[in-house]
């Protein structure tokens, strides 16, 4: 690129520099609208209205067949209480199957389900 700034080229140099600066220019466009394109994060409350305490939240996308990681961590999510739970994972669906443990001691069974996360702004769980 330094040498198509050199005077050599002189008035061609210019119009060439000129066509190099609008293809970087659309580049940067492409590259820029590609990123906003992102899969935006899912976010929605998690209500529990049972009288067990849940001690880990797992969800993965509608066709994957592994669970990921805990999305609680360390925090549990104890009766009547409700959380603000994000999944940032970038993809591009609305799908998830989720899976809900609870402590040894609530003497709940495991649940799970299967929700359009993108279409709810709060799930409950019920007994």
């Amino acid at each position: 690129m330094i040498c198509l700034l050199h005077p050599f080229f002189g008035e061609e140099g210019t119009f060439v520099t000129k066509i190099i600066f609008a293809a970087a220019g659309a580049l940067a466009a492409i590259l820029i609208s590609a990123g906003a394109s992102q899969a935006e994060d899912l976010v929605f409350t998690l209500k529990n209205t049972t009288s067990g305490t849940l001690e880990r939240f797992y969800s993965s996308p509608v066709g994957v067949d592994n669970w990921e990681e805990d999305v609680f961590g360390k925090d549990t999510l104890g009766p009547g209480e409700s959380m603000q739970i994000t999944i940032a994972d970038g993809r591009a669906v609305c799908k998830y199957d989720m899976r809900f443990e609870f402590t040894a001691d609530s003497g709940f069974e495991n649940m799970e389900d299967t929700q359009d996360l993108c279409a709810m702004g709060s799930y409950t769980i019920h007994q």
